[in-house]
């Protein structure tokens, strides 16, 4: 037992460094929007927010994982934060959103994994807020787990995603760098008919214009007609939803969670998380019927963390005004579009269940088809 573990353990490890060593699209000269990156181009570029990743690739039928996303270095049940969901295309099964709604904070980890293993990952964040030092006599948990499909690639009626691996995804959690492409929950996932997956971007606001950080990471498992910075790579590498005009496949989702240091409330987070869809839909995604599209948005500002008590009855707090949120609006749709090219960009070849194999998106001629149209920089 303990020899089956120690493997999984190292495929998890060997899994991740090897999407860390792939080129992102801004290596190849794809420099997605106008606004500049931070300083890892990833949703951790936001302080205090921390990403792991379990990845499960046993056999030849196991091609899955979880990723958990942590909004700050502290106990996130007794300092919740303002936070947003916004259904693009509700076929999905995204936990713990009406209490986001009705409250306007998140209080633990987000856990990204496959559609059959939202219970058990919901299981293992409620077992991790329990055992968390100052929360001993916490009797009720939110815990807030996302999903796409990765049934065609993997085994997902085994539902192999367990609560130790979701808990160890937490526990991996960490700043820095982000892997990328086939990790976690990435680690299945098919997008516009190339092998999809994990990606990130970030945008940094110039000091005039608030100098706030913009963070993006998505699931990416949607279909669509491909496009990579306005040019039609779908349509000229001739791999594109209903191109015989007849009905194909698109169904499948995205997850998308957005993180700010802006000091915005819970309705300004919605209007951002909303802006998401639109980098979304610049990559050609359609938000089809059976895909499930879904935004997550919250601020890491320490001033308007939400303490679990308090003897205060009133709050004072400072925030953005509406004139000044459109430099964040346009700062999410630029970091989404780039974070689901940089999924497709990491991502790679993947044989999984019934011999099914899923290409990596063909970057010779990508790249090609972008240096034609002048697209390079």
């Amino acid at each position: 037992m303990r020899l089956v573990i120690l493997c999984m353990l190292m495929g998890t490890i060997l899994t991740q460094a090897a999407a860390q060593n792939q080129k992102r699209a801004r290596d190849y000269g794809v420099k997605i929007g106008v606004l500049p990156t931070g300083k890892l181009n990833a949703i951790t570029d936001v302080k205090g927010v921390k990403v792991g990743h379990t990845t499960l690739v046993q056999g030849e039928n196991i091609r899955t994982g979880a990723t958990a996303i942590l909004t700050h270095e502290g106990n996130i049940f007794q300092q919740k934060v303002p936070a947003a969901v916004y259904v693009g295309n509700g076929f999905g099964k995204l936990a713990g959103t009406t209490q986001v709604q009705e409250l306007g904070n998140l209080e633990t980890p987000i856990i990204l994994t496959n559609t059959l293993g939202v219970g058990t990952a919901m299981n293992a964040v409620v077992d991790y807020t329990l055992q968390q030092p100052g929360n001993e006599q916490v009797q009720s948990v939110n815990a807030v787990v996302g999903e796409t499909n990765d049934g065609y690639l993997n085994d997902i009626r085994g539902r192999h995603v367990k609560e130790q691996h979701v808990l160890e995804a937490i526990k991996q959690a960490k700043a820095g760098a982000v892997a990328e492409g086939n990790v976690g929950a990435g680690t299945g996932t098919v997008c516009f008919g190339f092998k999809g997956g994990i990606g990130t971007s970030s945008r940094e606001l110039p000091a005039s214009l608030g100098g706030y950080t913009v963070g993006v990471l998505v699931q990416s498992n949607f279909g669509g007609v491909l496009q990579v910075d306005g040019v039609p790579v779908g349509e000229e590498l001739n791999q594109f939803l209903f191109r015989q005009q007849i009905t194909e496949k698109a169904d499948g989702s995205c997850m998308i969670v957005v993180a700010t240091d802006a000091p915005v409330d819970a309705r300004n987070l919605e209007r951002m998380a909303k802006r998401a869809m639109m980098g979304l839909a610049r990559t050609g995604g359609i938000a089809s019927n059976g895909s499930g599209d879904y935004v997550i948005a919250f601020t890491s500002h320490p001033e308007l963390r939400i303490p679990y008590t308090s003897e205060a009855t009133t709050e004072t707090v400072t925030l953005l005004r509406n004139d000044e949120m459109s430099p964040l609006f346009m700062a999410v749709i630029e970091a989404t579009e780039e974070a689901i090219i940089n999924s497709l960009f990491t991502a790679e070849t993947t044989k999984g269940k019934e011999q099914r194999v899923v290409e990596a998106l063909p970057l010779n001629k990508v790249l090609k088809i972008m240096k034609k149209q002048n697209a390079l920089k």
